[in-house]
C-alpha cells in the first residue's frame, strides 16, 4: 500500500486553536508502525502519477481509456451540478443545499463500482452516487425546494431516498442486506455515511448486526474531516476504519480524492459481500471543500491553509493530469465536456424554476393503507382553513 502524502499528515488546528493528529493502531489488513500515519490505499498521487498496489491493482487492471474519460466526465458534471444547486440556493430557489465539493472521487469511484442489482442507501450528500445510479440530477432538488419528499422511485434505480436523520440509513442498509442474504440473491448493499455519523449509536448497532449475521453490506464512510464544525480528532482516538476490527470484519482506508483507488477498493469490498464474506468498512479519507450546508459558515471554525493544502489534492485535477500525461484525452475532449457541463447547468436551472408547487392535500395521503377517520377529519379541517383565505380575499 502507499501511504498518504505529507500534506494530509500535517497536524490540523481545531476551532479551539489546538493541533492534533490521527491515532495509530493495527489495521485488519496491514500493520501500522507506532508513530506513523495509517496506511492508505492510493493508485493516483495528487500529481496524477500512477502508483502500483499489489493488493488492489487487479480491480482496475482492465480499465480502458474510455472508462477513465468516463470517470473524469462523471466528476466534472457532478461538480457542475453541485455548483449550480449551491447558486440556486443563494438565489432563493432552494431552501438548503449540502454540497459535495471535494468528495467527487469518493462518490464516483464507489458508485461506479456497484452493479445494477446492488442497492444503495445514501445520506443527503451523495449526488455523485445518484448520478452513477442513473437518478436524474433535477430529481434530487425537489426535496431541497420543498415540493416533494424525495423525487424518485427508490426501486427504479436501487437507490434509496436521501436520509436526513444522521446515521439511520446504516440500519436500513443492514436490514436490507440481511434480507438479501436470506433470499440467496447474488447482490450486495452499500451504505454511505460521514465521519460525524460514525459517532451515532445507529452505526454501532449496524456494525454489530451486520457482523453477527454476516450481512452482504459495505459501509462507506466519507471522512471529510469535519462533522459540521467538529474535527475528526474530537470524535475518535483511532482512525475510523480501525473500528471495524472491534466488530470482527475488515476495515480499510482509501485515498478519497483518488477515483481509481475508490473504484478498486469498493469493487473488492462488494465482491467480498457477494461471496458471502460479510461486511466491510471503507473509510474514504477526503475533505469537504465547502460548507457543511449552505446554512453553515466554515470560516468560523477552520483555517484557510487547511483548505489550500487539500486543494492541491483536488480529485478532478488529479485525474486530468493522469489523462493528459498518458495521452488518454486531448483538448477537444475537455472542450466538449465544458460545453456539456454548461448545458447541464442550464437544464438544472430551468427544471428547478419550472417545478410546480405541491398539492397541499398530499400530506394526508398514504398515512394509513386503508384510510383513517382522524385523518379524514384533519383533511376537512385543513380544507376549511384553506377556504377561509379565499373567502377573505373575496370579501375585500
Amino acid at each position: 500500500m502507499t501511504v498518504e502524502s505529507s500534506a494530509a499528515r500535517k497536524p490540523r488546528r481545531s476551532a479551539a486553536g489546538k493541533t492534533g493528529t490521527a491515532g495509530t493502531g493495527r489495521s485488519t489488513r496491514s500493520t501500522v508502525k507506532q508513530g506513523t500515519e495509517p496506511e492508505l490505499v492510493q493508485l493516483l498521487t495528487p500529481e496524477g502519477k500512477r502508483v502500483k498496489n499489489a493488493e488492489f491493482d487487479a480491480y482496475v487492471a482492465g480499465i480502458t481509456p474510455d472508462e477513465l474519460r468516463g470517470l473524469y466526465r462523471d466528476m466534472v458534471l457532478t461538480r457542475r451540478f453541485d455548483a449550480e444547486a449551491t447558486a440556486l440556493q443563494r438565489q432563493g430557489e432552494l431552501g438548503l443545499w449540502a454540497s459535495l465539493l471535494g468528495q467527487e472521487a469518493a462518490q464516483i469511484g464507489s458508485g461506479r463500482a456497484t452493479r445494477e442489482d446492488d442497492y444503495v442507501f445514501p445520506t443527503y450528500r451523495e449526488h455523485g452516487v445518484a448520478w452513477c445510479r442513473g437518478v436524474d440530477p433535477t430529481n434530487l432538488l425537489g426535496m431541497f425546494r420543498g415540493v416533494n419528499n424525495g423525487g424518485w422511485d427508490p426501486n427504479g434505480n436501487n437507490f434509496h431516498l436521501y436520509t436526513i436523520v444522521i446515521g439511520s440509513q446504516t440500519l436500513h442498509a443492514t436490514g436490507y442486506a440481511m434480507g438479501v442474504a436470506k433470499d440467496g440473491a447474488d447482490s450486495a448493499v452499500i451504505a454511505y455515511f460521514g465521519d460525524g455519523a460514525s459517532s451515532q449509536g445507529d452505526v454501532a448497532e449496524s456494525f454489530t448486526f451486520s457482523a453477527v449475521y454476516n450481512a452482504p453490506v459495505v459501509f462507506f464512510c466519507q471522512n471529510n474531516q469535519w462533522a459540521i464544525s467538529e474535527p475528526t480528532e474530537k470524535q475518535t482516538r483511532v482512525p475510523l476504519y480501525q473500528r471495524a476490527q472491534g466488530y470482527g470484519f475488515p476495515g480499510v482506508r482509501v485515498d478519497g480524492n483518488d477515483v481509481l483507488a475508490c473504484l478498486a477498493v469498493t469493487r473488492w469490498a462488494l465482491e467480498r459481500a457477494r461471496n458471502g464474506e460479510g461486511p466491510t468498512l471503507v473509510e474514504a479519507f477526503t475533505y469537504r471543500m465547502g460548507a457543511h450546508t449552505t446554512s453553515d459558515d466554515p470560516t468560523r471554525y477552520r483555517h484557510d491553509d487547511e483548505r489550500v493544502a487539500w486543494e492541491a489534492k483536488d480529485p478532478i485535477l488529479r485525474l486530468r493530469a493522469y489523462l493528459e500525461s498518458s495521452n488518454h484525452a486531448d483538448e477537444g475532449f475537455f472542450a466538449e465536456l465544458e460545453s456539456e457541463s454548461e448545458a447541464l447547468g442550464k437544464r438544472v436551472r430551468e427544471a428547478v424554476r419550472a417545478m410546480p408547487d405541491p398539492d397541499r392535500f398530499a400530506i394526508f395521503e398514504n398515512v394509513y393503507a386503508d384510510g383513517h377517520a382522524l385523518v379524514d377529519e384533519e383533511r376537512a379541517q385543513f380544507a376549511a382553513y384553506q377556504a377561509s383565505f379565499a373567502d377573505a380575499q373575496g370579501g375585500n
